[in-house]
């Protein structure tokens, strides 16, 4: 359906975003307090640089962008922040000079500011996945490795000074100044990058940066001249493609000779628009269940809610007082449920007893549970759901969080007691802009390739997949526990996660969509997204539907077919379809809103005795034209607006 308009919706607005900034051999984009995309030559080589400031519970502290000054070799930017406790005043300044490029951050505390971290972050883009990496240490050595392929669920590189690698045929530097650095791999929370920040981790935190103390740090990016072919270890092509939207490489990629980004069309070069992107899709299984998380808004909520889904995710943390008030509502609002439970290590017994009664009549899909504190499936509690779990109802386990504490507690989930994994996607973690929602569909696509090729032929089940984390996992202070009984006041992730304007957004359908086809790989058994209602939801409180209600409805109807899948080549265009096996003539039909549109695009992609539903996603600022193949001699071309998604029905 079209989200295709003169502007994008005000909450999400444009993609890409930023200015424009150059000199030399060197550009980069600002986009709000970051340096985005800093290129060399042209071809991005770091995702981007920004002084970042964490409070004590890991949060990032809100900078505000003061003023700007910019000249022909130098950019400044003067910076605010305060915000969650921390009180810093300072600019970021960078200079380019021939093959160097210089950022230095200087920030001074006007006052007491706790912080578990604040200083320069560099941003790798993640197609640098398997090829070779020296660290320079503190000490003045050198260490030879990779920058890993599979996600990396450690640092995979500490006491950092210096880092070198090859990308585009040249060899880079980065000096790092005023800490020590070290490594870790975004791509866990479906971040594009891998990220160099200062401050170990192994030094203890919070800290306090007192009155008048200052920071100093400065990251030098060096381009230090033309190498032979890059040595790359044996990285999966699923791993390049999906790196390729971050990297600026792909096809596709954004305009970079306009000065000014925010301003800029996003069309292509001229003849681009012409020139299709092919996505073959694949059938490799039965199509996923589609579900919806139980609402965790406050009462009264919309007087019908039970014709949106015939299955609901609904999650209880055992410590809430309203944990079966909660469950009660859920048990109204749908045929069926799946459970993930929240319990304290060691487990109370008999509560797990009274919640598997009252499930008893419930068309139980599945039952989780994961610790508290860790929260990821304990071996003890997995053991003690399983004793009072009905035979024949698949008890699951994994993470509540992030696929960053899944891949990092791998090997002490009692896989053998499990009949399933689970884990949420939350891509707006470390950042909130919408470049990192698009960027993190790619990425999604590599977590649930590594998650599935880790554990074949166990079922996979992804959600709850929201904007936001429902709660802060890394939180160094405890959250109080509510006294309350009653859903007056919600529960769960209406306690302890932030709204986001985007839920409300059409662009969001699109997204959705495009999710959906990034985690639709063989071994996905489910996908959960959102709220059934409320300010997470698919429809708001009073029971008006949103856009992303379209897009789940028409997951939903591909159910009970075969899965078609297929590769992304950039990150941005994405398809997801179903073949259910028929008598009916070969024909082809595109279904949207705008009829009269798409008339042209009926130029058949079936296969004989198959009929094929396909939806097409366009996460690109600008119109692209899909070629779609199938495993058939089938072909047919699309094209799609900005942010818009479509229907294509083939017999």
């Amino acid at each position: 359906m079209s989200t295709n308009s003169a502007a994008p919706s005000p909450a999400w607005g444009p993609v890409p975003s930023g200015e424009r900034w150059g000199s030399g051999r060197w550009s980069l984009d600002l986009r709000s307090d970051e340096l985005a995309d800093i290129r060399c030559d042209g071809l991005v080589v770091l995702r981007g640089v920004r002084a970042v400031a964490r409070d004590a519970d890991w949060q990032t502290a809100a900078p505000r962008v003061m003023h700007v000054e910019r000249s022909s070799s130098s950019l400044v930017m003067e910076l605010e922040i305060a915000d969650r406790g921390i009180d810093l005043a300072g600019a970021l300044r960078v200079e380019a000079d021939g093959d160097q490029l210089a950022v230095t951050f200087e920030g001074e505390a006007r006052s007491d500011s706790p912080t578990n971290r604040t200083g320069l972050v560099v941003l790798h883009p993640p197609h640098l996945a398997g090829t070779d990496l020296t660290v320079g240490r503190t000490d003045g050595t050198d260490l030879a490795m990779t920058f890993p392929a599979a996600i990396s669920p450690h640092r995979p590189a500490r006491d950092i000074a210096a880092l070198s690698w090859a990308d585009h045929g040249t060899t880079f530097r980065v000096d790092l100044r005023g800490d020590v650095f070290e490594m870790e791999d975004q791509r866990n929370w479906s971040d594009a990058s891998f990220k160099t920040y200062n401050r170990s981790l192994d030094e203890p935190f919070p800290y306090t940066l007192a009155a008048g103390e200052t920071v100093r740090q400065q990251v030098v990016l060096t381009a230090a001249g033309p190498t032979g072919p890059l040595a790359t270890a044996q990285v999966p092509a699923t791993v390049q493609a999906a790196a390729a939207r971050a990297t600026g490489l792909a096809e596709h990629a954004e305009p970079t000779t306009t000065a000014s980004v925010a301003k800029s069309t996003g069309a292509p070069a001229a003849g681009m628009a012409a020139s299709p992107t092919v996505l073959t899709l694949v059938p490799c299984g039965p199509f996923p269940t589609i579900a919806v998380g139980a609402s965790t808004a406050p009462e009264p909520g919309p007087q019908r809610t039970g014709e949106l889904r015939d299955v609901l995710h609904v999650e209880l943390d055992l410590a809430d007082p309203a944990w079966s008030a909660a469950l009660e509502r859920a048990r109204r609002e749908a045929d069926g449920l799946s459970v993930m439970l929240v319990s304290p290590t060691p487990p109370e017994t008999a509560v797990l007893r009274t919640v598997l009664d009252t499930l008893a009549d419930v068309d139980l899909h599945r039952i989780g549970i994961v610790d508290a504190s860790s929260h990821v499936s304990e071996p003890t509690l997995v053991e003690a759901l399983r004793a009072v779990t009905p035979p024949g109802i698949p008890v699951v386990g994994g993470s509540r969080s992030h696929y960053t504490e899944l891949n990092r507690e791998w090997y002490r989930l009692p896989h053998a007691d499990l009949d399933g994994l689970t884990f949420p996607i939350t891509p707006l973690f470390h950042t909130l802009e919408t470049e990192q929602l698009v960027e993190s569909v790619a990425m999604q696509r590599v977590i649930v390739e590594d998650a599935t090729t880790r554990a074949p032929g166990v079922p996979v089940h992804i959600g709850p997949v929201t904007l936001r984390p429902r709660f802060n996992n890394v939180a160094t202070r405890p959250v109080a526990a509510p006294a309350r009984t009653g859903l007056s006041a919600g529960y769960g992730a209406h306690r302890t996660a932030a709204d986001d304007a985007r839920q409300a957004c059409p662009e969001l359908a699109t997204w959705t969509i495009a999710s959906a086809a990034a985690v639709a790989v063989p071994g996905i058994a489910s996908l959960t997204c959102f709220e059934q209602w409320g300010p997470r939801g698919v429809r708001t409180a009073d029971g008006a539907d949103l856009p992303v209600r379209a897009a789940i409805d028409a997951l939903s109807a591909l159910e009970g077919g075969q899965l078609l899948t297929a590769a992304s080549p950039d990150g941005l265009v994405w398809a997801i379809g179903a073949r259910r096996s028929t008598r009916l003539p070969h024909h082809a039909q595109v279904q949207d809103q705008d009829q009269d549109r798409n008339q042209d695009q009926d130029q058949g992609c079936g296969t004989p005795g198959h009929h094929d539903e396909v939806l097409l996603a366009n996460l690109s600022g600008y119109q692209r034209r899909v070629e779609l193949r199938t495993t058939g001699a089938d072909t047919s071309r699309h094209d799609l607006g900005a942010f818009e998604w479509v229907r294509v029905s083939a017999l």
